[in-house]
């Protein structure tokens, strides 16, 4: 291979795949929160969540994994009601969220 003495190789072990999925996950979250749009934030925070429930799945931790469970099928819920055009803001709503700013 071109260049090989220069790039590292970096073990593919399982071990290390779980870290770096729960890594991403974490980030997804982060990133998710930014986001403007409602629909691309909840795929944005369902992904996150899936991937953080990747990483609690293999530490044990149950508590983590209920959370991150959760906030998954919370998000993929909200996403789907968004799709099917069941989640909408009523006029009141965005008035008082105006109000608030």
């Amino acid at each position: 291979m071109l260049l090989e003495w220069c790039m590292p190789e970096i073990p593919c072990t399982s071990v290390a795949l779980i870290y770096i999925t729960g890594a991403l996950g974490a980030v997804l979250l982060i990133y998710g929160v930014f986001l403007e749009q409602e629909r691309r934030q909840d795929l944005v925070k369902m992904i996150g969540a899936a991937a953080l429930f990747v990483y609690a799945l293999y530490t044990g931790d149950k508590l983590f994994m209920i959370a991150m469970g959760g906030l998954a099928i919370a998000s993929l819920v909200e996403f789907v009601e968004i799709y099917m055009g069941l989640h909408k803001h009523s006029p009141e709503d965005l008035k008082r969220y105006k109000q608030l700013k």
